[in-house]
């Protein structure tokens, strides 16, 4: 329009033509940019959900997994509903104990190797895990597998039934399983099972080959060709089949006792809840799968503790529990009477833990006691004292201290 003033033009330096010249405003959108802008956000929105699906399914294909590789042990479960009414009462506080069963049977895969397999199994190891209620603390007591008990008449594999006899403890396991190991501790301790854990030595050391292997030291070296073990004197990690030697061997270590094979059993346990429950571990996906994969295949369970979210829970619970409330102790025993082969308890001292176990009162351990046997620091004092303290040691002391 002739005498209109000339359009204004930007003047920021910044924004510029190819000419270098300052560039011309944008045009105005047109109508065809909002359905586009529409398209593109819908395409992200369903490449998303896709991601997310992904994730979730990969999720529910490792908790499958990791699920089904839990053995139920549905045998026991019905065998012992068929004593319900001699079994001790169930606790009314929130605690558990668990009854934790090391077995030697020499069936199945990569358990051979350990001796010829005759259709039999001991318990070479079992632990009354007491987990107490508001989870304050965990207390890990061995019973010898030499201890003379009364062992029940129980249910056979082929359907047969053994006398009630006065026999060795981990005899039970081979007459009747789980199931008989378990009415056997109950008539021992007065304490209701809650639930149960079996591991054979495979599990074992696959359960310690997930988190590389635990550290040990050694005062002397040992070559026991029994237990498979040669290792030099000195600090140094084990793993599989070095850390099942290392807690099976009895003659080539110390005294060549039983109680001692015990307390070296509790060391190098301590000494793995300690490093599972660092965050090395259970903070780092990489770390955390192999030792559920290796820890859910190593155990057969009971019904109440058969699904990997009620192991989570378990644990869950062990890792809200410091180190050093995690105690381990052997049950007060002593050489029996008439064998010296074989134990026997030491009363009233192991009466008193079974006491405090039921009722779940603090059981107060120490590693400073000299004492032998498991004995309490009073079970001689004329005057014992309101709460006992036992012989042991906790989670937070290495097998190196």
């Amino acid at each position: 329009m002739p005498g209109a003033p000339p359009t204004p033009r930007r003047t920021d330096p910044d924004v510029t033509d190819r000419a270098g010249t300052p560039a011309d405003p944008d045009p105005p959108a047109t109508g065809d940019e909002e359905p586009r802008r529409r398209h593109w956000l819908r395409w992200t929105a369903l490449g998303c959900a896709v991601v997310v699906l992904a994730a979730a399914g990969v999720g529910w294909f490792f908790y499958r997994k990791l699920d089904d590789n839990i053995t139920t042990d549905t045998t026991a479960a019905s065998e012992l509903e068929r004593y319900e009414k001699e079994r001790p009462p169930a606790g009314t506080s929130a605690a558990r104990n668990i009854l934790l069963i090391g077995s030697d049977t020499r069936a199945g895969e990569g358990n051979r190797k350990y001796g010829k397999d005759k259709g039999t199994q001991r318990s070479d190891t079992t632990i009354l895990l007491h987990l107490a209620a508001g989870k304050s603390s965990a207390t890990a007591v061995s019973l010898p597998r030499d201890l003379m008990v009364t062992i029940p008449s129980c249910r056979k594999k082929d359907g047969t039934r053994t006398r009630q006899q006065f026999a060795q403890f981990n005899w039970a396991f081979e007459f009747g399983g789980t199931a008989c190991t378990i009415r056997t501790v109950e008539k021992l301790t007065g304490i209701r099972i809650d639930h149960h854990m079996v591991i054979d030595f495979r599990g074992f050391k696959k359960m310690v080959d997930a988190v590389d292997g635990v550290e040990v030291c050694l005062k002397e070296p040992v070559n026991d060709p029994d237990a498979k073990l040669k290792l030099p004197a000195g600090r140094q990690t084990l793993h599989g089949e070095q850390a099942l030697g290392f807690v099976r061997a009895r003659k080539s270590i110390g005294n060549g006792s039983d109680t001692e094979r015990m307390d070296r059993q509790q060391q190098f346990l301590g000494a793995l809840v300690n490093k599972v429950q660092s965050d090395g571990v259970l903070l780092n996906p990489t770390k955390l799968y192999p030792v559920l994969d290796a820890a859910t295949k190593a155990i057969t369970t009971d019904p109440g503790l058969d699904s990997l979210r009620d192991l989570y829970d378990l644990a869950r619970d062990m890792r809200s529990i410091p180190t050093e409330k995690v105690q381990f102790l052997t049950v007060p025993r002593r050489s029996y009477r008439y064998d010296a082969n074989r134990d026997e308890l030491v009363q009233p001292a192991a009466s008193d833990l079974f006491k405090q176990l039921r009722e779940d009162e603090p059981v107060l351990v120490t590693p400073d006691n000299e004492k032998k046997d498991g004995k309490p620091d009073d079970a001689d004092s004329p005057v014992p004292s309101a709460t006992p303290t036992f012989t042991g040691r906790n989670a937070a002391e290495g097998v190196c201290e």
